[in-house]
């Protein structure tokens, strides 16, 4: 093994908490299993979930086995932690179309060939269960004094907790013990806001297994205000180009808070300690420079180098030129559609440069939306071919940052 992943995580700020000052040391001298757990809420991964992907990456590149473990069980009651009301639930259905996505997903970032990586769905052995029999085997070892000092269900005491979503600390302990028993598992890695559920599954092995399990709990990744990072107005920044565009994904990355600009070059890219420190160090309109290679370098490692540099070369020709090339996004109309006439608020819900019709409206009314470079000042404005320019498009804009090329099918 090359340099000990432990000190690769520390100095590029992934690690929050540990339950052992020994993990070093394993990570050092054996091939450790760990696991990661997914909850198939939505059918994508988010920004949200790349941080962990990150660190997974890390620990695969240096010899270590992970385990990418489906909640396709866990999912049926929904994680309360950091959540101020309960979950949605979803369908089995639902749940099992979203586990098969995040496996798509996953399979990007991680080597799954060879048993260099497990990919696990606790539905396995979770559904299955005979409760009297869990809670022989497992709730026994549960004190409810301690459960209720954790932070995840402090939170949701106020407003009332119920049965349902306490049993979730038990379920993914007994996660952490099925993997233990089924593949060696030693160590699980999460979120911070998981700490108390990593260390109920490590104190459960210890005395269930009478041997030692490990927690460590990456740091989250949240803007100056303390909001999770990869949430917009407009919702979560997808890992799903059909959700959030490669373009998009850039833009939201080249846009992010110049104080955190180190942190995510740190975090979401492979780049070397020394230029991260480097590029972190740049300060008035340079930290532009830093953000564009932290803006490449993410969507190169989520869609490739050339969705990457097409997305770079497409931000640059519309904040450069003030135009916009090919590769910009764009929304095609039937021919017929665009001899008639395509009213504004349509265009810009259409284009997804607007959620809704009245988000539109008050874009409009704000004077917030131009095309073709000259502001529209009329909600029933109406634009077609004939509004086409010398490139045999409309080029819509809304904000300074936003635009979407109208071109004919």
């Amino acid at each position: 093994m090359s340099q000990n992943v432990y000190d690769v995580l520390q100095e590029r700020g992934f690690i929050a908490q540990t339950t052992h000052e020994e993990l070093r040391e394993l990570l050092g001298k054996e091939k450790v299993t760990f696991y990661i757990g997914f909850d198939a809420t939505a059918d994508s991964l988010t920004a949200g979930h790349f941080l962990t992907i990150m660190a997974m990456m890390h620990m695969q590149k240096a010899g270590h086995r992970p385990i990418a473990l489906l909640g396709g069980g866990t999912t049926m009651i929904g994680d309360p932690s950091g959540k101020s009301d309960m979950r949605n639930m979803l369908t089995k259905e639902t749940i099992d179309h979203n586990a098969k996505r995040f496996k798509e997903q996953l399979s990007r970032f991680i080597t799954f060939d060879d048993d260099k990586a497990i990919l696990a769905n606790n539905a396995d052995w979770l559904l299955n269960l005979n409760y009297v029999e869990f809670l022989r085997e497992v709730g026994v070892h549960f004190s409810v004094n301690k459960m209720l000092t954790a932070e995840c269900y402090k939170q949701r005491m106020e407003r009332g907790l119920t049965f349902f979503e306490f049993n979730y600390m038990l379920m993914q302990g007994y996660d952490f013990l099925e993997l233990n028993r089924r593949y060696g598992c030693k160590l699980e890695m999460g979120g911070n806001d998981q700490w108390s559920n990593i260390l109920a599954g490590a104190d459960l092995i210890r005395r269930k297994e009478k041997k030692d399990a490990y927690g460590l709990t990456l740091t989250l990744l949240t803007r100056s205000d303390g909001v999770k990072m990869g949430k917009t107005m407009a919702g979560a920044v997808w890992l799903d180009p059909e959700k959030t565009s490669p373009y998009d994904f850039y833009q939201y990355w080249r846009n992010i808070e110049d104080v955190k600009v180190e942190e995510c070059l740190s975090l979401l890219t492979f780049l070397p300690m020394d230029e991260v420190r480097r590029l972190g160090a740049l300060e008035g309109a340079e930290i532009n420079k830093a953000k564009e290679v932290l803006a490449y370098e993410v969507t190169k490692i989520v869609h490739g180098e050339e969705e990457a540099k097409k997305a770079q070369t497409a931000a640059k020709a519309m904040f450069v030129s003030g135009g916009a090339n090919e590769d910009a996004p764009t929304f095609e109309y039937e021919a017929d559609k665009l001899a008639e006439g395509i009213d504004i608020l349509t265009m810009l819900v259409d284009s997804k440069l607007c959620t809704t019709r009245s988000d539109a409206r008050r874009m409009v009314q704000q004077g917030g939306v131009s095309v073709n470079g000259k502001k529209v000042d009329a909600i029933d404005a109406t634009f077609g071919k004939a509004d086409f320019d010398d490139k045999d498009r409309i080029l819509l804009k809304k904000g300074k940052k936003k635009f979407c090329q109208i071109k004919e099918k």
